[in-house]
């Protein structure tokens, strides 16, 4: 499926206005664009937030023994968000017969959506997401 830089740029600016209306971030700003972009292919945004669970408990062990704050709290979880999203790719075919419907979303995605799972409380983010990418994607439907 070719990118639909619409739908991405309706996704971010509803993204823009919920962070602003309501003070929750649905799992940061270009997240709920790229997950309207696959609502169609549920497995794909479920699997990216079970990477994204992997990266916070990971994170979680790891922050035990290690100072992550900050900068370095985001970069370990985006290249953690990578490499668990390549090592999935890699698993599955091995233990599936269909994993193309079980790819994570990008590589980026799982790591901004688990640095926001840690910032903010895990509902509220995943309600959030939800509700934005669901209206991202019935908008893109809609208009584009």
């Amino acid at each position: 499926m070719p990118l639909n830089y619409s739908s991405l740029f309706l996704g971010l600016v509803l993204a823009l206005l919920y962070v602003e209306l309501i003070g929750i971030s649905p799992g940061g700003l270009i997240v709920p664009g790229y997950f309207a972009l696959y609502l169609d292919q549920p497995w794909r945004p479920l699997a990216t937030i079970a990477v994204a669970f992997l990266i916070l408990a990971l994170y979680r062990l790891v922050s035990n023994y290690f100072i992550l704050f900050g900068r370095r709290r985001f970069v370990f979880m985006l290249l953690t968000g990578a490499v668990l999203g390549q090592l999935w790719g890699l698993a599955l075919p091995h233990l599936f017969s269909e994993p193309v419907g079980l790819r994570v979303i990008g590589w980026v995605v799982p790591g901004i959506l688990a640095s926001n799972l840690e910032r903010q409380k895990i509902l509220p983010t995943l309600a959030s997401l939800i509700l934005v990418s669901v209206l991202t994607f019935f908008l893109s439907r809609l208009f584009f």
